[in-house]
């Protein structure tokens, strides 16, 4: 499975992507975010972790608004090419 990238305090995106077998790091600084196939940010502080200044190659989905299943829908979207 994919290596995802999640925000500090998203737990639940974080439970439910190890349970889909992805394996999940959780995002505390922009290197975190190297070798990620897609990053999951809160979107409350627009690009405080650098994340969209090409840190990664993957996604980088917005969880503002979205419930965990819709996320993980969407991280299944973008990891699946």
């Amino acid at each position: 499975m994919a290596r995802i990238g999640v925000e500090y305090g998203l737990t639940d995106v974080q439970a439910a992507l190890q349970q889909l077998g992805h394996e999940v790091v959780q995002l505390r600084n922009e290197s975190d975010a190297q070798g990620c196939d897609c990053c999951v940010v809160t979107g409350q502080d627009s690009n405080v972790m650098g994340i969209s200044d090409a840190v990664t190659q993957g996604s980088v989905i917005t969880a503002s608004g979205l419930t965990a299943e819709e996320i993980c829908q969407q991280v299944g979207n973008k990891v699946q090419g």
